[in-house]
């Protein structure tokens, strides 16, 4: 090893980088630079406990997000029980104490059950979750919603909101698009995200929350939000790899491609790296969602909406934004850990990864250990992967090991 890039990350941690490397046993005489990131925080995960655990396990998804330099993740609610009371909520709890390996914050539901009708007992929560959400769901109800932004906003915690009109989705599972029209499928239209996003950015205007839009796919979306920014409204959003690297001429008769939002339009795609250009948005998540083989290969009708990401997104961001000079290597630090950490107000001490930038290799989903193995980027070539990495000052994760 000739040299180690610590200009990421401050001087303590350049040093305990340093430290962890020479005593990892690994052979350094094999690499030539090495590149050192603090570690990656993500705001959008699904680890499947308590309730699927066939699909994930806090033990499984933290050393999947290890082994993708992530330290702090924030896992989502659509589980059995639902977290809308404390009750619901300690089942998780206890499960992150007892399996996780990184830091694992979890979400509060807005709705009881995720159901939309009521709300959850937020005040009891809001000690114990990061945020509130009901992920995998849009709010349909004005009025909740508004109640729950006004209930957030006293609590001081964000909403962060799956913005999806349910009227508007008319059965469908891709994108409206010329891909649908040909293979006879039904598709789901932009307006259904934009338009949700577009009611609850006036609710956040009016009620003062914290308002953070998950997973945003379509140009609309990307000019609402840039406008609300401009006006001064508290929000902020994010997007995930896959809507930055792919578009609907990628979809494939494959399960991998299907997820929800889906895959939209190439000049969706183009808006939405303009919105990471320009800081309209704030953060990428990979909407981590595994399922099993069965769930996932029903093609793009019948499989499951979801799919893994946390032990590809930095490789996939980086070959295909850095790499191409569509941003810098600095900001997608930001994107992917200053951002997120800070707007969630996310505290990782003594936590960073160890990456050789100049592997070439192709995404295998057999290397994966997140139990869930269905990506889009099966087979892709990309550059950078994973050597080591530290949570809390421990090493969760070393290559090889």
């Amino acid at each position: 090893m000739q040299s180690l890039n610590t200009k990421y990350i401050n001087r303590d941690l350049a040093i305990m980088a340093e430290k962890f490397l020479l005593n990892s046993g690994l052979d350094l005489s094999v690499f030539n630079n090495l590149t050192v990131f603090p570690g990656f925080c993500d705001v959008h995960v699904h680890f499947r406990e308590p309730g699927f655990s066939y699909k994930e396990t806090i033990k499984s998804g933290s050393i999947a997000a290890a082994h993708g330099g992530y330290t702090s993740v924030c896992t989502m609610p659509n589980l059995s029980p639902v977290p809308d009371s404390y009750k619901n909520l300690k089942v998780q709890i206890d499960m992150i104490n007892k399996d996780a390996k990184i830091n694992i914050f979890p979400y509060g539901s807005i709705t009881r059950g995720e159901m939309g009708e009521s709300l959850s007992d937020m005040e009891d929560l809001s000690k114990y979750v990061i945020a509130f959400s009901d992920d995998g769901k849009g709010v349909q109800s004005s009025e909740i919603m508004e109640q729950a932004m006004i209930n957030a906003n006293k609590l001081g915690k964000i909403i962060a909101a799956h913005c999806e009109d349910n009227a508007l989705l008319f059965g469908g599972y891709i994108h409206d698009g010329n891909y649908a029209k040909v293979h006879n499928h039904k598709g789901i239209c932009s307006e259904s995200e934009w338009k949700q996003i577009e009611r609850d950015i006036a609710l956040a205007k009016k009620t003062g929350c914290k308002y953070h839009i998950c997973h945003i796919s379509c140009k609309e979306s990307v000019e609402i939000i840039r406008k609300a920014k401009h006006e001064g409204i508290d929000v902020s959003c994010e997007t995930a790899p896959h809507y930055l690297v792919l578009d609907e001429g990628d979809l494939m008769e494959d399960g991998r491609f299907k997820m929800n939002p889906p895959l939209r339009l190439d000049s969706d795609r183009m808006a939405l790296i303009e919105g990471i250009k320009d800081g309209t948005i704030d953060m990428i998540a990979t909407d981590h969602a595994p399922h099993s083989a069965e769930e996932k290969a029903g093609g793009l009708k019948d499989s499951l909406f979801g799919i893994v990401g946390l032990e590809t997104a930095f490789s996939v961001l980086y070959t295909n934004l850095v790499k191409k000079d569509k941003i810098s290597l600095e900001r997608l630090v930001e994107l992917l850990s200053t951002n997120p950490k800070r707007r969630f107000e996310i505290k990782d001490k003594n936590s960073f990864s160890i990456w050789d930038l100049s592997y070439k290799s192709k995404i295998d989903s057999t290397d994966f250990f997140s139990k869930g193995k269905s990506t889009p980027f099966e087979n892709e070539t990309v550059y950078g992967r994973c050597i080591l990495t530290v949570s809390n000052g421990k090493p969760i994760y070393v290559i090889g090991g």
